[in-house]
């Protein structure tokens, strides 16, 4: 799925690839502030990051997707009505609260929206607001309104990265692309790393670019791009409620053929997504699993889905065991329940390129173990090392070493879809990372 096999020897060498992707787009600046607040819910100090991002000029150009999650949050209901507006000229991001069925949640958005407009001489309804972080708890509204005048006094027009930074919540580290097209570029940036199974969306996306395609090109191609990308990675099988996918265009320079510009929106949202899930919480294995020969799409991203989803394969990968019956087991299930008549012995199936199943009979011996133990050791980002209480375990590194993926291979024997889904391992840092989220 990446555009690159990218590989860092360092937390400097991946800090530098970052600032080389994190160029702004003209017509584009970004601004972070921080602020002290105390929540209502649990009253003890908190600190929360505020982000914005501005064009020079209000845009008709720009495009959203979210949530099919029920149980939305404030700014999600905020933002499906925007997208039947007229323009916007700027997102207001806050980390550390979700504003998801909070008392007053839609008023608090709107008041930090207000505030944003009113210091840009923007109208409410040109703001877009976005919030991550702890469901159920209120936004200091206050404590919001007071810090926007400082996010406005850093905006600047070099660099997306402290954006990247400032709206991370358990990521390990931020999430940056960028595509050059022509003159222009699309950059963009991303905040997940749990609660992520997303359905047209995921956690939250910004993209930005400097080329001047038109409104319904642009809705068109993210469409695209997202159902490539976006749609088709998981992390815990969970979709959150706060997803958002967004992309603005300044409409400075000309617009590239479409094609062109397609390639490169896809290829910035595929690249995002696989951050997204290497930087999931806890994970050790990126899992890569191509599934093709499918009666259509949905079977086929299904079975790559139950695959990645199942928790004793994720389980088995992050202990470089390849228990590869559990695969097996995971991809029966989804074929069963969904009442697919398909014929084992047409089904082929393959890790690290290793032939495991053929003719409805697992091809499996002791040095074949050997080498999918080796890949599996190949694909690790790093190894468990728990701290001497034994209480908590925490990552050893804080960027990527490597985009390798553990790559499997289905092969169903009944059509001609095909997909490519992007998983991840179950680890002890998951369990523990999720246990003590609020403490």
């Amino acid at each position: 799925m990446p555009s690159t096999s990218l590989a860092f020897a360092s937390e400097a060498e991946h800090r530098a690839f970052l600032e080389a992707q994190s160029a702004l787009p003209a017509g584009f600046r970004a601004g972070t502030t921080s602020l002290e607040f105390a929540p209502v819910e649990v009253p003890k100090p908190s600190r929360m990051r505020l982000t914005l991002l501005v064009l020079d000029r209000p845009t008709a150009s720009f495009a959203l997707k979210t949530t099919k999650n029920a149980f939305v949050g404030a700014p999600v209901v905020i933002a499906r009505e925007r997208l039947k507006g007229p323009r916007l000229g700027a997102l207001v991001v806050n980390n550390k609260i979700s504003n998801v069925c909070a008392p007053g949640g839609l008023a608090a958005a709107e008041a930090v929206c207000a505030e944003v407009a009113r210091a840009l001489s923007l109208t409410a309804e040109e703001v877009l607001p976005a919030s991550t972080g702890v469901i159920g708890w209120r936004l200091p509204v206050e404590a919001m309104r007071e810090a926007v005048p400082r996010a406005v006094a850093a905006l600047q027009g070099r660099s997306i990265l402290p954006a990247a930074e400032a709206i991370m919540t358990t990521d390990l580290y931020p999430k940056v692309r960028r595509a050059r097209v022509g003159p222009g570029a699309v950059v963009g940036i991303a905040k997940g790393a749990g609660m992520i199974e997303p359905h047209l969306a995921t956690m939250l996306v910004f993209l930005l670019t400097d080329l001047d395609v038109p409104r319904e090109a642009l809705r068109a191609a993210l469409d695209e791009a997202v159902e490539g990308s976006f749609q088709a990675i998981s992390v815990d099988s969970d979709t959150s409620t706060s997803d958002l996918v967004t992309i603005l265009s300044s409409r400075v320079h000309p617009a590239p053929p479409e094609a062109a510009f397609r390639e490169a929106l896809s290829r910035v949202c595929r690249d995002l997504a696989e951050d997204i899930v290497r930087n999931g919480e806890g994970v050790h294995h990126v899992v890569r699993v191509s599934v093709e020969g499918a009666p259509d799409l949905a079977t086929a991203r299904g079975v790559g889905k139950a695959i990645v989803n199942s928790p004793l394969f994720q389980c088995a990968v992050n202990g470089n065991d390849p228990n590869v019956g559990r695969l097996l087991c995971a991809a029966g299930k989804y074929l069963g329940a969904r009442g697919l008549a398909l014929d084992p012995a047409r089904i082929r199936m393959r890790m690290g390129g290793e032939l495991l199943l053929e003719g409805g009979l697992m091809q499996l011996d002791p040095e074949k173990e050997q080498r999918l133990v080796r890949h599996l050791r190949a694909a690790e980002l790093y190894a468990s090392r728990p701290p001497p209480d034994g209480l908590t375990f925490k990552p050893p590194i804080a960027y990527p070493p490597h985009e390798r993926a553990v790559e499997l291979e289905v092969d169903l024997g009944a059509g001609a879809a095909a997909a490519v889904v992007v998983g991840a391992d179950r680890s002890h840092e998951y369990v523990t990372e999720n246990a003590d989220y609020r403490s």
